[in-house]
């Protein structure tokens, strides 16, 4: 059966720990996001923007910062969600179908850009990393920031939704001959802390887990100047995502381990915000950003090559 935990109120009975879980998940993340965002109103007040795909993670982070703002009496003009777009990316469409389903259609940014602009030098130095995943990744966080950058010199804070997919397990268990099913959800913090220390699995600059992940986000809005957050890092957050009794929910199930955020996340933003949040099939950053075939042509997958141009920097 499923545990009781006094402090974070689950339930024995899973009818009633889902709603449970996610509501207190969602208060977790809208208390962050309240700890964080500037309140100052008048001329003076500085706009928010969310790095927006209309995915799970960045859209409970715009929907929870959305609440946040109207609850504290701020204008939600200062909000904007910022979407990478290349022309024929599949998150430009998601992002647009997820607000105009909300009735929110007005908040959506985009902000176009050109793959002959992304510079693989760059990323590399900035990352600090070599992994063929993290390169492209960041790459795309680089594009977003130096376009948001461009058209608003001034502009200082970012959201993000990094750490969603560590805390409720939501990484492909098939790309790693290493995982299954039983060594994800027995492993508390298998993807919050890695592999652990002393244990080179991932590469030779991080142990792997949010100290890589975030850095793929982190690095990229510092370069361009942004102060970034993501109410999933918070160890609030975290905390309830601890309490999950994954092996309980899932029945050692792929496919109920990958339904599951949906159905919490989706359950907590309901009892917070009052919206029905659209729900799409996960895709990472830049698989959603631009065609994979279009970005092999522009980031082949040499690792090799990524790890020499890392090392060249520090001879």
């Amino acid at each position: 059966g499923l545990p009781t935990d006094t402090v974070l109120g689950y339930s024995k009975s899973r009818g009633t720990f889902l709603p449970l879980l996610g509501e207190r998940a969602g208060v977790r993340a809208r208390q962050s996001s309240e700890s964080i965002i500037p309140t100052k109103e008048g001329s003076s007040a500085p706009p928010i923007g969310v790095c927006f795909s209309g995915g799970i993670d960045s859209g409970s982070v715009f929907l929870i910062t959305y609440h946040v703002m109207q609850k504290l009496g701020m204008s939600p003009s200062r909000l904007k969600a910022f979407t990478l777009n290349f022309g024929d990316g599949p998150d430009f469409q998601q992002a647009r179908e997820f607000l105009g389903r909300l009735g929110l259609g007005l908040f959506l940014e985009p902000i176009e850009a050109n793959l002959d602009a992304i510079d693989v030098a760059e990323t590399i130095r900035v990352l600090e990393d070599y992994k063929p995943l993290d390169v492209e990744c960041a790459s795309m966080g680089l594009t977003l920031c130096r376009g948001i950058r461009a058209r608003y010199p001034d502009w200082k804070f970012l959201i993000d939704g990094d750490g969603g997919d560590e805390n409720l397990k939501d990484y492909p268990i098939a790309e790693n001959p290493e995982l299954t099913i039983r060594s994800v959800v027995n492993n508390l913090m298998l993807y919050q802390e890695g592999w652990g220390v002393g244990r080179i699995k991932h590469s030779l600059t991080y142990s792997g887990g949010l100290s890589r992940s975030y850095t793929r986000t982190y690095a990229p809005a510092k370069q361009f100047g942004f102060d970034g957050f993501s109410p999933y890092t918070r160890p609030s957050v975290i905390e309830v995502a601890e309490g999950i009794p994954f092996v309980t929910l899932t029945d050692m199930s792929v496919e109920k381990l990958y339904a599951l955020k949906g159905e919490i996340v989706s359950r907590g933003v309901k009892a917070i915000t009052g919206f029905d949040m659209p729900i799409f099939p996960k895709r990472r950053f830049q698989h959603g950003a631009v065609p994979r075939e279009k970005l092999r042509l522009r980031l082949p997958e040499q690792e090799v090559e990524y790890r020499r141009r890392l090392s060249a920097i520090y001879a």
